[in-house]
C-alpha cells in the first residue's frame, strides 16, 4: 500500500435540507452536479488515490484474473433454442469481448425438438450470423444489447443498443433475408421490443424520472415521429411493460407498482385495436396473466395474491374474468409456499415457487379432459436452483430447464413432458480439472434478535479446517423480494481455493422465505435487514467459522445500502466492507421525486417527503447521514458515472463524509467513468473488475498480497 498518496479531501459546500421541521446540513450535495469540472476532478482524484492504495494488490489481481480466464472455455456456444423454423444460439470466441447471435434452419429430416449438435469451431453449413456484437461495440467504451427479437417468420430482427450505460437504447431493424438494415431507427427507448406480425413493433419509453411510463406502436417503414402512444401510466409509482403470450394470440401490457398491478390485453391479430383491461387495479392486489387452451377452450391462467400474500394460481374462460376471487383454483394459497408464476404451453403448464428458501418447479399436463395435478421436479442436492429457460415455442413437447448449484456448474436439461425423460444438453465447462467433490455447500440457520430463523448458505472447500476461524466473504442483498439463489461461479473458486468461506445471508427484505420475509424487511421494518445480517455475522463468529479479523462484508445496489448501515451499526465485526454501486444516501433520494425511480420506490422504502414518521425512520438508518466520529473498517465503494439506478453521487458523498468524520479506517472510491449500473461492459473487463474486487477482499480477510 502506498504511504505517500494523500487521500482527496472533498471541498465543503454546505446546504441545509428542511422537511417536517427537521434540518440536515449536507456538506457534499454539490457532487450531484455531474457536468461540473469540480465534480469530475474530485472523482478522478479518488480514482487516482484508489489506484495508489491498491498498487500492492496488482499481482494478486492479475493472478485472480488469470485464474478466472483459465477456467472459462472462451470459444463456446449456447444450446440451440427452437423458435419457428429456426434454431437460435449464441457463440463466444476466444479474445472477443462480446458474443455472436446465430441460427440454423430446423432440419425436418430429424427430430424437430432435438437441438442439432453444432461444432464450436469451424464452418457450419447453413449457419447465419444475425448479430456480431463485437462489430456493434467497436469504437465504444461501453456497449450493451437491449432488445433482440425476431419475427415468427424469421425475416426481421429488431435489436437495440446502449453505448453510454444510461439504459437508453436505439433500436434498429435488420432484414435477415438480405442482411440490410431498414431505414427505421427508434431513439431513446427502454429495454425490449415486441413484434406483432411483421408490420408492427411495440416498445416502451421513459419519462424524465427514467420511469418506463408509456407503450408505443411503431409501424415498420414509418418514421418514429409517426409512432402511436397506445398506453400511458400517469401514476409515478407505476412502471409499464409490454410483451406477448407464448401462444402469440395476445399482446399484454402490465402496469405495476411495488404492491399493485394491472394487465391490459389486445388480440395480436388486431394490433391497431384498443387494449382492454382484464382486472382493474386494486391497491395491494398483484396479478399476472397467461393464456392457455384447455380442452379446446381459451383460458386465462392467473397468478395472484387476492386470497393471500404468498400468491395462488387460478383460471377462467377468456370471456369471463369477472373477479380474481372467482377463479377456479389450480394452486391454492399456502403459508409455507411462495408461488412465483407459471409458464403456459399448448400441452402443459410449469409452475415456479419456493419452499424452505429453495426455488422449485412443477409440471401440469393439459389434455382433452382438462387439467392434471402438478408434479414437482425433484433433484438430489440440498441447495440448488432450477428454472425454465428459453422455450419460446407454444407447441413444444419438451421443457428447457436450467439447473445448477453453488458447486454444480450450470446444466441445460430438456424434459420430455410425456415420458418424464431428462436429456442433458449441456454441462457448463470448467477448464483446469474442476472436481465438484472438492467443495461443499450447506445450509445453516441463524436466530434473529426477534426469534426469526435466517437461512444462511455456506460454501467452502471440503478439506477446509472448520474447527478454527477462516477468512470469509459474507454476501447479502435483502431488498425488493429478490432471492439470492444457489448458482455456480467461475470467479468464486479463486476465493474458495485460497481457503475462504463464501457465505450468503438470506436476510429479510429478500424473497427466500415468502412474501412475509419481504414485507418484514421493507418500509418501517427495514432495520430487520440490517439486524439479520449482523446476527448472521455474529453467528458465524460464535460457531468458530470466522472472526472479526477475517470476515469481509459485501453487497451491491440496495445491498450496498445494507453495507453502509452495517458499517455504522456493527463495523467492528468486519476486516473490510465492499459496497458495489451502493444506495447509501436513500433519504436524500427518496425526498427527490424528480430523480429516476424515486416515486416508484416509495412503496419499498416509504415516502419521507410527505410522511414525517417515514422521514424519521429513514433518517435513523440512512448510511450517509449516520456516519460517526469512530473507527470504521476499511471500505471499498465501486460506482459508475452513468448509473441511472443508483447515482454515482451517493457513494461519492458517503466516502467524502467517512473520510472527514471517521477516526479510523481507509476509504476508497472507484468510479467507472463510462459505465452504468451493471458496471463495465465486455467480459474481459468484467473479469478484471471482479478480480480487483476479490483481490481487495482476499487481502482484507487473509493479508495475502500475491
Amino acid at each position: 500500500m502506498s504511504e505517500k498518496a494523500q487521500a482527496p479531501i472533498a471541498p465543503v459546500h454546505p446546504i441545509t435540507r428542511e422537511h417536517h421541521g427537521r434540518t440536515f446540513v449536507d456538506d457534499y450535495e454539490w457532487l450531484r452536479e455531474k457536468e461540473s469540472s469540480e465534480t469530475i476532478a474530485y472523482l478522478e482524484a479518488e480514482n487516482a488515490y484508489t489506484e495508489a492504495q491498491t498498487q500492492h494488490l496488482k499481482g494478486l489481481t492479475e493472478a485472480i484474473y488469470g485464474e478466472i480466464k483459465s477456467r472459462v472455455q472462451e470459444t463456446d456456444m449456447s444450446v440451440p433454442t427452437r423458435a419457428g423454423q429456426y434454431w437460435y444460439y449464441g457463440r463466444t470466441i476466444e479474445g472477443k469481448d462480446y458474443g455472436l447471435s446465430c441460427r440454423l434452419p430446423v432440419d425436418t429430416a430429424h427430430d424437430p425438438w432435438t437441438p442439432p449438435e453444432i461444432p464450436t469451431t469451424g464452418e457450419v453449413p447453413g449457419e447465419e450470423v444475425l448479430l456480431d456484437l463485437n462489430a456493434l461495440a467497436e469504437g465504444h467504451e461501453f456497449f450493451s444489447l437491449g432488445a433482440s427479437s425476431v419475427t415468427t417468420s424469421g425475416r426481421y430482427l429488431a435489436y437495440s443498443v446502449d453505448t453510454a450505460g444510461d439504459e437508453r437504447f436505439d433500436l434498429y431493424i435488420k432484414d435477415l433475408s438480405t442482411g440490410e438494415l431498414l431505414p427505421d431507427r427508434l431513439e431513446g427507448i427502454f429495454y425490449g421490443a415486441t413484434w406483432a406480425g411483421e408490420e408492427y413493433i411495440f416498445y416502451q419509453r421513459v419519462d424524465e424520472a427514467w420511469r418506463p411510463d408509456s407503450v408505443w406502436r411503431h409501424k415498420v417503414g414509418t418514421p418514429q415521429a409517426s409512432d402511436v402512444r397506445v398506453f400511458h401510466e400517469p401514476d409515478g409509482r407505476f412502471s409499464t411493460g409490454v410483451g406477448a403470450t407464448r401462444s402469440e394470440r395476445y399482446l399484454m401490457i402490465e402496469a405495476a407498482s411495488k404492491i399493485t398491478s394491472e394487465t391490459w390485453v389486445l388480440d395480436m391479430n388486431q394490433p391497431e385495436g384498443e387494449f382492454q383491461v382484464l382486472w382493474p387495479r386494486e391497491t395491494g392486489v398483484e396479478y399476472s396473466v397467461d393464456h392457455a387452451v384447455v380442452a379446446g377452450e381459451d383460458r386465462w391462467v392467473v397468478t395472484h395474491n387476492a386470497t393471500g400474500p404468498n400468491f395462488a394460481v387460478g383460471e377462467c374462460p377468456v370471456s369471463e374474468l369477472s373477479a380474481l376471487t372467482d377463479l377456479r383454483e389450480l394452486i391454492p394459497h399456502r403459508e409455507e409456499v411462495r408461488v412465483e408464476g407459471v409458464d403456459t404451453y399448448a400441452g402443459q403448464i410449469v409452475a415456479a415457487y419456493r419452499r424452505d428458501a429453495i426455488g422449485r418447479a412443477a409440471v401440469m399436463v393439459l389434455n382433452e379432459a382438462g387439467y392434471t395435478a402438478f408434479e414437482e421436479l425433484d433433484f438430489e442436492e440440498e441447495l440448488y436452483t432450477v428454472g425454465v429457460l428459453g422455450n419460446p415455442e407454444w407447441e413444444a413437447p419438451v421443457i428447457r430447464l436450467s439447473y445448477g448449484s453453488f458447486i454444480t456448474p450450470t446444466q441445460i436439461i430438456d424434459l420430455t413432458v410425456a415420458t418424464g425423460e431428462r436429456a442433458l444438453r449441456k454441462q457448463q465447462v470448467v477448464l483446469g480439472g474442476y472436481d465438484a467433490s472438492a467443495y461443499t455447500a450447506y445450509r445453516l440457520w441463524t436466530q434473529a434478535s426477534d426469534g426469526a430463523r435466517i437461512p444462511v448458505s455456506v460454501i467452502h472447500r471440503a478439506d477446509l479446517d472448520t474447527t478454527k476461524p477462516n477468512p470469509t466473504l459474507l454476501y447479502a442483498y435483502g431488498s425488493y423480494e429478490a432471492s439470492t439463489d444457489p448458482g455456480f461461479s467461475f470467479s468464486r473458486l479463486s476465493l474458495l481455493d485460497r481457503g475462504m468461506i463464501f457465505a450468503v445471508a438470506h436476510v429479510r427484505g429478500g424473497g427466500e422465505m415468502g412474501r412475509g420475509w419481504y414485507d418484514h424487511g421493507k418500509m418501517l421494518e427495514k432495520k430487520n435487514t440490517f439486524s439479520d445480517y449482523i446476527a448472521v455475522a455474529d453467528d458465524l463468529i460464535a460457531r468458530g467459522l470466522s472472526s472479526s479479523e477475517t470476515m469481509v462484508a459485501e453487497g451491491g445496489s440496495a445491498g450496498g445500502m445494507l453495507m453502509g448501515a452495517v458499517a455504522n451499526m456493527a463495523g467492528d465485526r468486519f476486516a473490510g466492507i465492499q459496497a458495489i454501486v451502493p444506495f447509501v444516501d436513500p433519504l436524500t433520494s427518496m425526498l427527490m421525486p424528480e430523480l429516476p425511480l424515486t416515486m416508484g420506490e416509495w412503496e419499498e422504502w416509504g415516502d419521507p417527503l410527505h410522511d414525517a414518521e417515514v422521514y424519521d425512520y429513514m433518517a435513523s438508518y440512512a448510511p450517509y447521514e449516520n456516519v460517526e466520529p469512530k473507527n470504521y473498517p476499511d471500505i471499498l465503494a465501486v460506482t459508475s458515472l452513468n448509473d441511472t439506478r443508483v447515482l454515482y453521487v451517493e457513494p461519492a458523498k458517503w466516502i467524502a463524509r467517512l473520510r472527514a468524520t471517521a477516526t479510523g479506517g481507509n476509504f476508497l472510491l472507484k468510479t467507472e467513468m463510462s459505465a452504468g449500473h451493471g458496471g463495465v461492459s465486455g467480459r474481459y473487463a468484467r473479469w478484471k473488475q471482479t478480480a480487483f474486487e476479490y483481490a481487495w477482499a482476499v487481502n482484507k480477510a487473509t493479508g495475502l498480497e500475491g
